[in-house]
């Protein structure tokens, strides 16, 4: 089965073409960082103007690159949400006059299910299995007993681990997306400042409590002109979060007697986590997606709708909607 898959939930325009759920034979993604940088954030209206710009432009190479026409394609799949709703739209409207055009299948993607089957390019998967979700928008542990099985056992109850991020950064004065820099500023430094590290019940996580002690540290140390360590703060910021990420997954993975534990998200990406999770994990197997696939992109879409369809056997209507908020469990 060829699926064809396309993806635009926040700031990436991507879209990408994958066979037999494991196999990648393009991924094309045009990045907005460069535009987004000097407001600081992804600004949601010049995301959707940036994606019609880009949109053809990215169809036309994720074809060519697999070489293929676009009648070998047996399936089209697209991000539903959750995300910018505006961006989103832009997508799903390309993916179904794609669909429309070619006579083919559609069916929606929940966005977080994409970022857990990047870790099928890392390796097949083993039941029951663990997936802590990692991103801007979203801290989860995820129970798996078979595909496209979840069961969320945990979230934030604040801020996202990758919005605590940014967050800290940009009162660092570091330039967004802030969480790659503190990564690179933390391998500079011991984490030497004492930090907070959540205690919150059961699999959920916080770290509303752990940006507002940066915050103080910093606006105490300016009050007093005292010289602010940047790279001793990022590393002690970035041990704490990580930490709890962690404790809370080895927890998790040993009560559901987990045969496998994955990562998914952007900060799969972040060398720290990758680091505490390959030393704490090693009594079970690891699945962490290549760097390449940890951000946004449509190959994670396409291999997630592989799995979907295998699952049901149930495809989306023209009719098909896109949601700013979309639960991945019942």
């Amino acid at each position: 089965m060829i699926v064809l898959a396309v993806e635009t939930s926040c700031d990436e325009t991507s879209v990408a073409v994958s066979k037999n759920g494991d196999t990648i034979l393009s991924n094309c993604v045009l990045s907005q960082i460069d535009t987004h940088q000097a407001f600081g954030g992804v600004v949601p209206e010049i995301a959707s103007r940036e994606h019609v710009k880009g949109m053809t432009v990215v169809f036309k190479e994720a074809l060519e690159t697999a070489g293929i026409t676009a009648q070998e394609v047996d399936l089209v799949a697209v991000t539903q949400g959750p995300g910018l709703i505006g961006s989103l739209l832009i997508g799903i409207n390309a993916a179904k006059a794609f669909a429309f055009a070619h006579q083919k299948p559609l069916i929606g993607v929940h966005h977080i299910a994409g970022h857990i089957y990047a870790n099928r390019l890392a390796g097949p998967f083993v039941f029951p299995l663990i997936c802590l979700v990692v991103s801007g928008g979203h801290t989860e542990l995820i129970l798996m007993r078979d595909h496209y099985q979840f069961e969320k056992l945990g979230e934030t109850q604040d801020d996202a681990v990758g919005e605590a991020y940014d967050k800290v950064a940009r009162v660092l004065g570091l330039e967004y997306p802030g969480g790659p820099h503190i990564d690179q500023l933390a391998k500079t430094a011991s984490a030497d400042m004492p930090m907070p590290v959540s205690n919150i019940d059961g699999y959920h996580f916080s770290y509303s409590g752990l940006k507002s002690h940066v915050i103080n540290v910093l606006n105490q140390k300016r009050m007093k002109k005292e010289p602010i360590d940047v790279p001793v703060l990022a590393a002690s910021f970035q041990a704490a979060a990580i930490e709890q990420l962690v404790r809370k997954s080895r927890a998790a993975v040993d009560a559901y007697q987990a045969k496998m534990f994955m990562v998914a998200g952007g900060v799969a990406a972040n060398h720290h986590l990758r680091e505490r999770v390959n030393a704490l994990f090693s009594d079970v197997l690891v699945r962490m997606p290549p760097l390449e696939y940890c951000t946004d992109n449509a190959a994670m879409i396409s291999l997630a709708a592989y799995y979907q369809f295998q699952a049901d056997q149930k495809v989306d209507s023209l009719d098909l909607k896109g949601y700013a908020r979309l639960k991945l469990t019942p």
